[in-house]
């Protein structure tokens, strides 16, 4: 997996641009990455990686520190952004598709957006459907027309529970492909994408929907057959292969992406900063071997366009919530 990965990167670093001012306010010493959960998870990985490479490449004036605020699936840290952070210029907070996700299904309160201010993304696992290598189904248009005519015609798995991003990554597609009956797909919910992959190859289940670095040793083998990967474009390299669920007439993109958000009320300056920071950091060699080794593959978004994307995001993934009662 860290091999291709590599060989991915090189050719589709792209740099972003902003229409923010040109104008920058840059911290005057320490800061701070709040991580959303206890070390060793996710976000934290974010945090801690993000501070590392930042100091080693001598893009922050002084050190970041990572603090542990883990709760409520992020709605401890994004609280207490809302109420004891705002205006402060000198902290950014790990965000992932489970932020939006979460803000999608109203489980923060009365959190949203809006509240705070969206700065970049820093790579993303894209989500796939797939299935078992003697499978009926070759492409995802014809899975999704099978669903169509009967929403139980297919029954999937992932490694997230019911109404998080891996079951909602099938419900946008079905509802995409004029499916009306989104409530009776039938949707297990596993301890991890490789639990619900070896239900997949006992025959026990018909679809796997997850990550593609959850499915991709398992395509590698022959066991798995990739109907869809939920970019906006296909893949480079080695994965160019795999057909994306838009060509197919399906317009759903899925990237599992990380990346980072600041306090509401901050100054356009200072969000100008670190837009222009993180922008840095995605371009240096040193954040692209950290991609790689960690299985990241490439999404970059900044500024005003991370923020539309998360926007849109949400929307998406409330729309599909709501319908189906799993919003609060």
């Amino acid at each position: 997996m860290r091999a291709i990965i590599s060989r991915l990167l090189a050719p589709t670093l792209i740099a972003a641009t902003m229409s923010a001012p040109i104008a920058y306010a840059a911290p005057s010493g320490k800061t701070e990455c709040i991580a959303p959960a206890q070390p060793g998870g996710g976000w934290d990985f974010t945090c801690r990686s993000v501070a590392r490479t930042l100091q080693e490449e001598n893009l922050i004036p002084a050190g970041m520190q990572t603090v542990n605020l883990p709760g409520a699936s992020g709605g401890v840290a994004f609280s207490h952004v809302l109420s004891k952070r705002r205006g402060d210029e000198d902290v950014i907070i790990a965000a992932s598709t489970a932020t939006t996700t979460q803000l999608a299904q109203r489980r923060y309160g009365k959190g949203d957006s809006d509240q705070v201010r969206w700065v970049a993304s820093l790579g993303a696992d894209y989500g796939v459907i797939a299935v078992a290598k003697d499978s009926p189904w070759h492409s995802l248009s014809e899975l999704m027309a099978a669903l169509k005519d009967d929403p139980r015609a297919a029954s999937f798995a992932g490694g997230d529970v019911a109404g998080g991003l891996d079951h909602i990554k099938v419900l946008m597609a079905a509802q995409k492909a004029g499916a009306d009956k989104l409530r009776e797909i039938k949707y297990l919910a596993f301890d991890s994408g490789s639990v619900a992959i070896t239900q997949l190859l006992g025959h026990h289940i018909d679809v796997f929907t997850g990550d593609l670095s959850e499915a991709l040793g398992f395509v590698q083998s022959g066991d798995l057959r990739l109907l869809a990967v939920l970019s906006e474009q296909r893949l480079p390299g080695e994965l160019a292969d795999i057909p994306t669920a838009r060509e197919q007439g399906i317009d759903v993109v899925a990237p599992n992406w990380r990346g980072f958000y600041i306090p509401g009320g901050t100054s356009n300056e200072s969000y100008a900063y670190w837009v222009k920071t993180l922008d840095s950091l995605y371009a240096s060699d040193a954040w692209q071997k950290v991609m790689a080794d960690s299985g990241l593959l490439p999404f970059h978004k900044s500024g005003d366009e991370m923020t539309e994307f998360v926007n849109q995001q949400i929307h998406d993934i409330r729309t599909v919530s709501d319908g189906l009662g799993l919003s609060r």
